[in-house]
């Protein structure tokens, strides 16, 4: 007899049917690199942030710690703050900070401090105090006269130092200027390359200093949507001019530079200072790289320059920021590098990045190539699909591809200063083989769930197959092995839902027991036909003959059963065949089990198989009423039955009445005229009342 595999998985997919799921994940592929590519092309939110990411890992992976050997920050600290007086100082202070400043020759001095409002404290403005809100002349003698007015002297000394001032755009208001805002420096080249920002408003220095300060920069700041600060603007438009930012003026400043060039090329626009080019994008922002935390950025206390503590070189010839870290003064900003860079090291940090030819790059054909990039992907993957590789070679391939795209990034960010957005490639990478590998899976499951259907009607098949054999011995046994087997199953269910059994009547066993039940009776082939077909009552050597059928039964499916490898459905069938005549005060047969011995799935059989025995016709005898059936079967509870399984099946009386009426045969049975004795029903002893028949008086040799 030919082998069967129960553990076999399902059969492998047709070539032809194959090849076109492979296909349609190719296709799929390449729609999700298009959709990917195309959202990477539109600056997405999510594409973007990992983008970003990446970015971020890129700049703490390669920072040097050797920060700015050309700018350095006079850090207006809380130590300042403490030793000289709380914020804002009078403004002859930041003059004479400015002028100690500017004694150790820097390369250039920026003030990244905005004061839009007149000194309270200047003298000037105390004598305009009195007179307004007293009518007070009050004379102040014995004081130079630029000291008199606090802003105006601030603004004498920055323009003695050259110091770059500083200003804020507004975007969602205007404000009205009466004379035009200079920058201090212009610049020329191809302008309508770009499309930058227009503001509406300006907040500049009081007039005492801003008229003083000849070049001047914007000190706005534009953090991306996660909050982190990646990028500032050097150009803003505003009334039809080009301002510079603090740092773009300042370090054009310190190259004696008065203006610049904007110029485009394969990557994108940059602009032109003296002899260095920095890369910005079509806004006129600066991708900005940090080097480390905010303190490895050179900087020296205000107080210290104040009080002459420092050395020279800390400031000769570099660029210097006047600024503060104070935490009072809010100027911090995230970043990759510390969640609180003072904006004054992150104007030196930029300019350092500007000297350096370091400023970072985001080339403009990036977005293309990540949407060029992510299509061969998926064409790769989809590919080796199409080849007929396995979903593990994909990945492993998959794997690759990611750490390449990692590899690429890293060598653009750290040697040629590209930004390349290999989040929307990487993406797709993933998205495929995650597709792929859903797809494949649910495949497999729809297969799986064919084959176990398929393994399942085998199963039915063959259990259907062998209890037709009994029913062509025993033309009355067709409906009496449905019933049987719904009795059964309606048994299992309220003993384990009463918790009696419960741990072996899993769903599971409760579906073999339904399955298996049909071949209760298999082996009546064995019983030679005029014991079987015997209208009347069996002597007793025909009964001992009789008898065996259950052995006979057990015989025959083990045989079968032993050419099936794996998890044997067969293994239930031979054990109810075996044991359904057994009874649990041990009378039975063929063993002379008792109790719990008793396999409980003869047990549950026998209940089943004596109760449709005793309502429906024999040739041996008539039909019973039900009740009359329940109550012989009641005096027989734990000398037949096992008690348990007993009072289960009475308590689903209506069940059990209602499946003896749906499979009806006694049109059947009264066609046939009579038929074969079943080896599994009550047999009765006493006198004959009739042809074949018997009183009914349940005998113990059953």
């Amino acid at each position: 007899m030919r082998r069967v595999d129960a553990r076999a998985q399902p059969p492998g997919i047709a070539a032809g049917q194959s090849r076109r799921q492979d296909l349609l994940l190719l296709v799929l592929g390449v729609l999700i690199a298009v959709a990917i590519g195309v959202a990477g092309l539109l600056r997405v939110a999510p594409i973007e942030r990992l983008d970003n990411a990446a970015l971020d890992t890129l700049m703490r992976a390669t920072a040097t710690g050797v920060s700015s050997p050309d700018t350095v920050v006079v850090d207006i600290d809380d130590v300042s703050l403490s030793a000289v007086g709380q914020w804002p100082w009078p403004r002859y202070r930041l003059a004479a900070l400015v002028e100690r400043i500017a004694a150790e020759r820097p390369s250039a001095i920026a003030l990244d401090v905005l004061l839009p409002e007149a000194d309270r404290v200047s003298l000037a403005d105390i004598q305009k105090t009195f007179q307004r809100d007293f009518g007070i002349d009050v004379a102040i003698t014995g004081v130079p006269e630029g000291l008199l007015d606090n802003d105006g002297y601030l603004g004498q000394a920055m323009a003695d130092a050259g110091v770059v001032g500083a200003r804020y755009f507004y975007f969602d208001h205007g404000t009205g200027e009466t004379t035009p805002t200079r920058p201090g420096v212009g610049f020329e080249g191809v302008l309508d390359a770009l499309a930058l920002d227009s503001a509406h408003g300006l907040l500049d220095n009081v007039g005492a200093i801003g008229a003083q300060t000849r070049v001047s920069g914007f000190v706005n700041m534009q953090v991306d949507g996660d909050g982190v600060l990646r990028r500032l603007p050097l150009l803003i438009e505003y009334r039809g001019v080009l301002h510079p930012s603090l740092a773009l003026a300042t370090t054009m400043q310190a190259l004696g530079v008065s203006s610049g060039q904007v110029v485009t090329g394969r990557d994108g626009p940059s602009l032109v200072i003296g002899p260095h080019v920095v890369p910005i994008d079509r806004s006129g922002d600066a991708l900005l790289r940090f080097d480390g935390p905010p303190m490895d950025y050179a900087s020296v206390s205000a107080v210290d320059v104040l009080a002459g503590r420092h050395p020279p070189e800390d400031l000769r010839g570099k660029v210097v920021v006047i600024g503060s870290s104070a935490v009072g003064l809010g100027d911090r900003h995230v970043t990759a590098l510390s969640r609180a860079f003072s904006g004054s090291k992150v104007q030196s940090a930029l300019m350092q990045n500007m000297f350096d030819g370091r400023v970072l790059r985001a080339p403009e054909w990036g977005a293309g190539a990540a949407l060029a990039l992510g299509l061969l992907i998926a064409l790769l993957q989809g590919g080796l699909l199409v080849a007929g590789r396995s979903l593990l070679t994909v990945a492993v391939v998959t794997l690759g591809v990611v750490i390449g795209l990692g590899a690429l990034a890293f060598a653009g960010f750290e040697y040629v200063g590209f930004v390349l957005p290999v989040a929307a490639p990487a993406l797709v990478a993933s998205t495929v083989l995650i597709a792929a590998s859903a797809i494949r899976f649910w495949v497999q499951q729809r297969h799986a769930r064919r084959w176990r259907r398929q393994l399942e009607n085998a199963r039915q098949v063959t259990i259907e197959s062998m209890s037709a054999v009994a029913e062509t011995r025993d033309p009355e046994t067709g409906a009496h092995i449905k019933r049987t087997q719904h009795y059964v199953r309606a048994i299992a269910q309220r003993l384990r839902d009463t918790g009696r059994y419960a741990d072996v009547l899993t769903d599971a066993y409760i579906d073999l027991l339904f399955l298996s039940a049909p071949l209760h009776d298999i082996g009546k082939v064995g019983v030679p036909d005029h014991i079987l077909l015997k209208p009347g009552p069996l002597t007793e050597a025909e009964w001992v003959l009789m008898r065996r059928h259950a052995e006979f039964g057990r015989t025959i499916i083990l045989s079968t059963s032993r050419h099936i490898e794996g998890d044997n459905f067969l293994s239930v069938a031979a054990e109810i065949a075996a044991t359904h005549h057994e009874k649990w005060d041990g009378s039975g047969y063929p063993a002379g089990l008792k109790g719990p011995a008793i396999p409980l799935s003869g047990r549950i059989m026998a209940v089943a198989d004596v109760y449709d025995a005793l309502v429906n016709r024999r040739c041996y005898k008539p039909p019973f009423p039900h009740a009359q059936a329940m109550a012989m079967m009641r005096d027989l509870r734990g000398a037949t039955f096992d008690p348990a399984v007993l009072d289960a099946f009475f308590e689903i009386e209506d069940e059990i009445t209602r499946i003896a009426g749906e499979f009806r045969d006694e049109a059947a049975a009264a066609a046939a005229g009579g038929g074969a004795h079943v080896g599994s029903d009550a047999f009765y002893d006493g006198v004959e009342t009739g042809i074949g028949f018997a009183t009914p008086a349940l005998a113990v040799q059953d």
